[in-house]
């Protein structure tokens, strides 16, 4: 008796602790409403559903009982039985409450899942649009719905739960017969069973009518487009009729069963009974299917075409893509002056050489500092301002804290290893010697961002939990020969001051220690659920959050900003997509490190209506409102109020890093690989289907993630930070569109979709070709360097090949990273440069592009006007220097054949070294004549290299 009651206490508490845990959680992230709505709506809907399932059965039970017929009166089947009804007569109150009670926490617990079906239908805002069909508002097929089929399964629930038990009952006491002879039933169980099978079937007739409207919302396979939704010409013309005829048949056959009451026979009701089955395999089956095949098929295009003209509009809406411009472009430069081109390509895109993709171990190498901090694998692309006030792309990242460069034990893990230490930044259109030229450096922090608080305690690589703020010091960052130490003073956590709490925690960590460690004392807390995505995810339980939370500095803080998104499965009409395979990319493959949106849950609408940020320090978590206008966002703001900030809370620091996400815009170019056509009889035909390219820069064989650039397509006055894809057409590898959306927050064209489409006629080379054709020129001997390089033990590795609208024509560029030897980490040493059939393969992108184009446009340094010296009179120095630097270059390209990185490393030095020597001693020797030697050596020496 002791041992079960101590079991009993321990599973109780295990579940108080529970409880009690996620209470705390939420009341310390000062989302504790979140916490009590879900809750009290999970409970509320149990116990409802539950007791009245639990009624429904148990009635049903006791009325059967109460009809059964006098003992004298059964037949000696039913007498043969009387020895289990004796059986269960002493425990048949007990009996009929377990089984009520079982089918009730059955009941109940289903129903609590359905708690966002029940705030969406009770708190639901109108759409202001109506479907094409039925002229309902698409509120209807978004919030009541799926409210309306889950009642009705439950009713279908219950009816059959409470047959079954009344039936059973029925013939436990005398009721129902199978094998005596004379009637089968007595009248009172012919009329309860009758009333039951009635309800059923009145609730058939109610599926019948819903049915009618589910059509909007029905997946099908369509032969012309694949996955449909939404009526077609059968469904409208065969089916919507055969569910009304249904409907009537079944609300008569209901009728016949509810008539029982007086008639006491069952032919009419089994009668009807059998008039609705055959009806719906009639009309229901056979009639649709004679539709198809004999009227549809023939001519199907113009039968569907006002069906798919709906489609197309529906599905253009539910993604945001309605609004996508689409323009003509030629894919061909007809332009003849090379150097205005070669202007053209500053003016038209701030080209991004560093990848952030492939980077991250060469930020490992240089900014590490100790084995206990890690960058993520993939780093992030967000705009910082230079000295001189310009906006640049930089690509950042985040010194984490990494446990797996710790010594592991209880208090390493979990009280002094806390926190990572710093945000590095790097310019993304330079590199030095291969190498990022970092703005945000080193640890403390220095660079161009300025003072903000660099510790890292919430971030995507902290997954366990922390207790800070008590007895036990935490290190803090690398100082001389040790570590600074510092104690959390960031007030996030949940306090393990209390016995209860420490015991609650223990129990539910599965950590005992935590119950009675001396390192936690006055003060301690207790961080976790420490990575922005959960931050988002628990106190926003709604919405469906994006797979790149990225971090930066806004307002003198490091805040990790998070897309999130509304979405729902009941747009009528829209096409559905299942967001973790349409988000799956070839980054996601081959990085299991970065988060992915992992439902695979169905939808066909969807919107970026929240903007929210994660306080690395503090773990603060705010959601602003994005969208002002999305529908299911307003619902969700009613159900949970006060969570959802305005926007105009929105600081301007902060929208200044925000950024269109990239799960939205993979989730809309799929769409728009069929959607881009607005003409139902080409969509039908299949002739514009388009593809996103697989990526060529590896094998994993998936398709090209977007990347984001400053640039500026053909109608903008200005470069804007942007998005950008490629598409190819279906099944061949030329390119058929370039796809750019404004990213730049705050914008009037922020989120604006435009689309250049390439003739059909041309065949301008697609990601693909181009990577094809850079591994195979030998002109430019990247074949031979890339041979070179893999004969060693080094690897090649392309970055992110860059597509760039250029005066009706495309430029390609892609920097190639080399990463083996002695160096362990991918450094920049070539980059590849495409435009109009022409290609270069240099050092540097400045030297590419003027290769490409012959010319380094208006750039070039002024021509000689006679106040420069001749060459035969330069200083000695200067010549010694530029020989210097011929050698240093000499040496370089030969350690570049071995490969020997390290040589070569040591030879850039060498020639940057020469270069500044000859520079300094040019401007002294051309000083007092004030001429322009200065460039000339410079030039002179770059030219001799």
């Amino acid at each position: 008796m002791t041992l079960g009651v101590l079991v009993v206490l321990a599973m109780a508490f295990t579940m108080f602790a529970g409880f009690w845990t996620d209470w705390l959680w939420y009341r310390s992230v000062h989302y504790s409403s979140v916490f009590t709505t879900t809750l009290s709506t999970k409970v509320g809907l149990f116990f409802v559903f539950g007791l009245l399932m639990a009624a429904a059965v148990g009635f049903n039970v006791w009325l059967a009982h109460r009809l059964r017929p006098p003992l004298s009166a059964m037949s000696m089947e039913q007498q043969n039985l009387d020895r289990y009804r004796m059986g269960i007569a002493p425990y048949r109150k007990w009996l009929l409450c377990a089984v009520t009670a079982l089918v009730g926490l059955v009941a109940g617990a289903s129903a609590a899942g359905q708690w966002r079906t029940w705030l969406m239908w009770v708190n639901g805002v109108p759409f202001h649009k109506t479907d094409p069909q039925f002229h309902l508002d698409i509120s209807f097929y978004a919030f009541d719905l799926p409210w309306y089929r889950f009642l009705l399964g439950f009713g279908f629930a219950a009816a059959v739960l409470s047959l079954i038990a009344a039936a059973l009952t029925h013939y436990l006491y005398g009721g129902l017969r199978v094998s005596s002879p004379g009637p089968r039933a007595t009248a009172a169980a012919t009329g309860h069973l009758s009333v039951l099978l009635g309800v059923f079937v009145a609730l058939k007739a109610v599926a019948y009518w819903l049915d009618r409207y589910g059509l909007a919302v029905k997946s099908s396979d369509f032969k012309a487009t694949g996955d449909w939704t939404g009526l077609r010409y059968v469904d409208a013309n065969a089916y919507l009729p055969a569910k009304t005829i249904l409907f009537c048949i079944a609300v008569i056959c209901a009728l016949l069963f509810f008539a029982t009451l007086w008639r006491r026979t069952w032919q009419l009701p089994v009668i009807g009974f059998g008039l609705m089955v055959l009806s719906a395999i009639l009309i229901g089956g056979l009639y649709p299917a004679l539709v198809q095949k004999f009227e549809v098929q023939p001519n199907e295009q113009a039968k569907e075409a006002p069906y798919v003209e709906k489609n197309i509009k529906a599905t253009r809406a539910a993604y945001g893509i309605d609004d996508t411009k689409v323009s003509p472009y030629d894919g061909v430069s007809t332009t003849k002056d090379r150097s205005t081109l070669r202007d053209d390509v500053d003016k038209t895109a701030s080209t991004r050489i560093l990848d952030p993709n492939i980077v991250s171990p060469t930020f490992q190498q240089n900014q590490q500092i100790r084995g206990y901090y890690a960058f993520p694998n993939n780093l992030d692309v967000d705009r910082y301002p230079t000295k001189d006030g310009k906006v640049q792309d930089t690509v950042v990242g985040l010194r984490e804290l990494n446990l797996d460069g710790v010594k592991k034990n209880w208090i390493n893990t979990h009280f002094r290893y806390t926190h990572g230490y710093g945000l590095v930044a790097a310019k993304g259109t330079e590199a030095s010697n291969g190498e990022p030229v970092f703005t945000e450096k080193d640890v403390p922090s220095t660079g161009d961002l300025g003072t903000y608080e660099p510790r890292v305690y919430y971030g995507e690589k902290t997954t366990t939990y922390s207790i800070v703020g008590g007895p036990q010091k935490e290190i803090d960052y690398p100082a001389g020969d040790g570590e600074a130490t510092t104690t959390y003073r960031g007030g996030s956590g949940v306090s393990l001051s209390g016995t209860l709490n420490r015991a609650a925690y223990a129990v539910a960590f599965g950590e005992p220690q935590i119950l009675y460690s001396g390192a936690i004392g006055d003060g301690s807390r207790i961080l976790y659920n420490r990575t922005p995505k959960e931050r988002v995810e628990a106190v926003a339980p709604w919405l469906t959050i994006d797979g790149d939370a990225y971090p930066a500095v806004v307002d003198h803080r490091i805040q990790w900003i998070v897309d999130a998104y509304t979405t729902t499965n009941g747009y009528p009409y829209a096409s559905r997509t299942t967001l973790g395979d349409t988000t799956a990319d070839s980054l996601t493959y081959n990085n299991d490190q970065r988060a992915v949106v992992a439902q695979q849950n169905r939808v066909n609408y969807i919107r970026n209506s929240v903007k929210a940020t994660v306080d690395a320090y503090t773990g603060e978590v705010k959601l602003y409102q994005w969208d002002t206008e999305d529908p299911v966002l307003k619902t969700w703001m009613k159900a949970f109020p006060g969570t959802v900030k305005a926007k105009a809370d929105i600081s301007a620091d902060l929208m200044a890093h925000l950024r269109y996400p990239q799960d939205l815009f993979k989730v809309q170019r799929e769409l728009l690989t069929r959607y881009h056509v607005t003409d139902a009889q080409t969509f039908l035909s299949g002739s514009e289907v388009w593809q996103v390219p697989v990526d060529p820069t590896n094998k994993s064989g998936n398709s090209v993630p977007p990347y984001y650039l400053t640039m500026k397509m053909p109608d903008q006055d200005a470069q804007a930070f942007s998005l950008t894809t490629t598409f190819t057409p279906n099944g061949r590898e030329t390119l058929s569109a370039y796809m750019a959306v404004d990213s730049q927050a705050g914008t009037p064209d922020y989120g604006k979709i435009r689309l250049l489409k390439l003739p059909a006629s041309t065949t301008v080379g697609g990601p693909k070709q181009v990577q094809s054709q850079f591994n195979s020129n030998s002109q430019q001997n990247i074949a031979e360097f890339v041979r070179l390089i893999r004969g060693g033990d080094s690897e090649i590795e392309y970055g992110n090949l860059l597509t760039i609208p250029l005066d009706d024509g495309l430029l390609y560029v892609e920097p190639v990273y080399v990463r083996g030897g002695q160096l362990k980490y991918p450094l920049m040493r070539k980059v590849l440069v495409s435009f109009g059939g022409t290609t270069a393969f240099e050092d540097t992108l400045g030297q590419a592009l003027d290769k490409v184009f012959g010319t380094s446009g208006s750039g070039n340094p002024p021509p000689d006007t006679g106040t420069t010296k001749p060459p035969g009179s330069a200083d000695p120095t200067v010549e010694q220097a530029l020989k210097d630097a011929q050698k240093a270059f000499d040496d370089g390209q030969k350690a570049l054949k071995v490969p020997d990185f390290k040589a070569y490393d040591e030879a850039q030095k060498e020639l940057q070294a020469a270069l500044k020597r000859a520079e300094q001693a040019q401007a002294a020797a051309d000083k007092a004549a004030g001429s322009g030697a200065k460039n000339g050596a410079k030039n002179g020496a770059k030219s001799g290299g």
